[in-house]
């Protein structure tokens, strides 16, 4: 059943990405998806104190992060604190969530095909390594969405050449997992503007399989 008056809403928060010594400043989207009463938070990025004033007192269900790197699981630990829910994170990116949570262990993992229920409604993991190992997106149908993190952006898959990151799987992970989707869903992502599935099937009809 879809939860009456649910929706995505967007945090931005600014801070910095370090991997491979190297840090650069990025500004990141952070999403509420619920309704008045509770709401689920992908990517924590950066500021506890930001995030906590848009979930304006209701109740957290899961802090979900769509990968390790750490510029988006940044306040996780510490909006678990703050709102007595669990972090949880794709069993492949616990190396790089230890580089910046040593010591405190994600509650829970992420599985390609689980259901997070918020709001009366669920989202549904897709495991999409490449920008990771651990990467994944959440899809939303009862949003026409999905929320992609840095796997899929306006003008194409993310970023790879780094540790932990491969180009043919990403590459794979979008043809296969995101791009068979209906062309009117919207793509939330990690950082920058939306896009939808049918805008990023052309974009993509030019990079060499």
């Amino acid at each position: 059943m879809t939860g009456s008056g649910v929706r995505a809403e967007r945090v931005v928060t600014i801070g910095t990405f370090t991997l491979d010594d190297e840090t650069f400043d990025v500004d990141n989207n952070v999403w509420l998806v619920g309704d008045d009463e509770e709401v689920l938070i992908v990517d924590a990025a950066h500021d506890a104190p930001a995030i906590l004033a848009a979930v304006a007192g209701r109740r957290v269900t899961a802090v979900v992060g769509t990968h390790g790197h750490d510029d988006h699981i940044g306040a996780a630990a510490a909006l678990a604190e703050a709102t007595d829910a669990p972090v949880l994170l794709h069993p492949a990116d616990r190396e790089l969530w230890d580089h910046v949570h040593p010591g405190r262990a994600p509650d829970g993992g992420l599985a390609d095909g689980q259901r997070l229920q918020v709001a009366g409604t669920e989202l549904r993991v897709l495991h999409t390594p490449g920008h990771t190992w651990g990467s994944c997106s959440l899809h939303a149908p009862f949003l026409d969405a999905v929320f992609t993190g840095d796997t899929l952006f306006h003008g194409g898959p993310g970023a790879t050449g780094r540790s932990y990151s491969d180009r043919p799987t990403i590459l794979s992970s979008v043809r296969q997992r995101l791009l068979t989707l209906p062309g009117a869903t919207v793509v939330h992502t990690g950082h920058g503007q939306d896009t939808t599935i049918a805008a990023e099937r052309s974009a993509l009809s030019a990079v060499a399989r």
